[in-house]
């Protein structure tokens, strides 16, 4: 979409994120006039649609919504961050096991800045599932690039935590 659609959904956003407790419907309905500026079959307008059912409690129906949008097309970036949110809506429905095979993948994609949080969502994932010593793997493994110090040790031990004792 064009740069003034993009900035007005980036500030709506934004208005969001400073005051989450304002009107939900009333956010979602802005969502929505923004998304029917686009065009028919557009996987941008049943992704912000998600994300704004998702942020407003609603996992249930954001759901379908971020399956539409990856169904239509959505990819690169922020076809990622569907797959993470989508991952983090179905562990909050109770189907955690889809969650994991949506997100296991991701794990060996392209990197970007949003490996941690694809990390991130897989162990609570594997966490709902009882998988605690996996999901706490990945979070370790994700926390050792950042520390100032002991990093190969941290990695050192995400790894242990999953490997079998020789």
């Amino acid at each position: 979409m064009n740069r003034d659609w993009e900035e007005r959904v980036a500030a709506a956003w934004a208005a969001f994120d400073d005051d989450p407790e304002q009107d939900a419907a009333g956010f979602r309905a802005l969502i929505d006039t923004l998304v029917a500026e686009l065009p028919d079959g557009s996987p941008l307008g049943p992704f912000e649609r998600a994300c704004a059912w998702d942020s407003t409690g609603h996992s249930d129906r954001a759901v379908p919504l971020y399956r539409e949008a990856l169904a239509l097309g959505l990819s690169g970036y922020q076809g990622r961050r569907a797959r993470i949110q989508l991952a983090s809506s179905l562990r909050n429905i109770g189907q955690a096991e889809q969650g994991v095979k949506l997100l296991t993948p991701e794990l060996d994609a392209p990197s970007d800045e949003l490996d941690d949080a694809v990390r991130a969502c897989l162990a609570l994932c594997l966490s709902s599932l009882g998988r605690d010593r996996e999901g706490l793997s990945l979070v370790l493994g994700a926390l050792a690039p950042h520390l100032p110090r002991y990093r190969r040790s941290m990695a050192d031990y995400a790894r242990a935590l999953v490997t079998p004792e020789g």
